[in-house]
């Protein structure tokens, strides 16, 4: 009985990182020939933001060119915009493969020479930089890299090796953090 149990919550392996390739690579060719463009989470950020912004103050958000380029049909709704559904999807979908996998459970990743508090601080900044670089691009790591990758275009294979170029850059500072 105390094998059965402990046999239930051990995790199941991760997938072939090929065949999961293999897998991102085809919804992003049925996100082009479906939607006309590729896969991006920012849109969806956006587009939520643009409409929470049009709902309190209209003028301005119609007024200003940033929050307008994403009102669009979606100046009421934010889930009239299918990206919003990507990223509802993405979570419930991680969420539900996890409980499956047997991998949902409470815990923060950090390294030994790190406090909690010290790691959560770090990872809410990386976000917010992650954000802003984000929009300072027009468009989060799976719409440049990803999508604009996908299409041969220069600026979003530009974009990959410098994500790439700056995260082993700056892992020099931070290692000493997970040893």
């Amino acid at each position: 009985m105390l094998s059965e149990v402990s046999e239930l919550r051990k995790p199941k392996p991760f997938m072939n990182p090929y065949l999961a390739g293999i897998g991102l690579g085809l919804v992003l060719l049925a996100a082009y020939v479906i939607m006309g463009r590729g896969l991006g989470a920012s849109g969806a950020f956006s587009t939520t933001i643009a409409v929470g912004v049009n709902a309190i103050a209209p003028n301005h958000a119609q007024g200003n060119s940033f929050y307008s380029d994403y009102l669009g049909d979606f100046s009421v709704n934010p889930l009239k915009d299918w990206l919003v559904f990507e990223i509802l999807g993405v979570l419930v979908g991680g969420f539900v493969s996890g409980m499956f996998a047997g991998r949902v459970k409470k815990s923060i990743e950090r390294g030994p020479n790190i406090t909690n508090k010290k790691r959560l601080v770090f990872a809410l900044l990386g976000g917010i930089l992650m954000g802003f670089g984000a929009k300072l691009s027009r468009g989060c790591t799976s719409g440049q890299a990803l999508s604009g990758g996908a299409i041969l275009n220069l600026g979003g294979w530009a974009f990959m090796m410098c994500v790439f170029a700056g995260a082993y850059m700056f892992a020099y500072f931070v290692r000493r953090q997970w040893i």
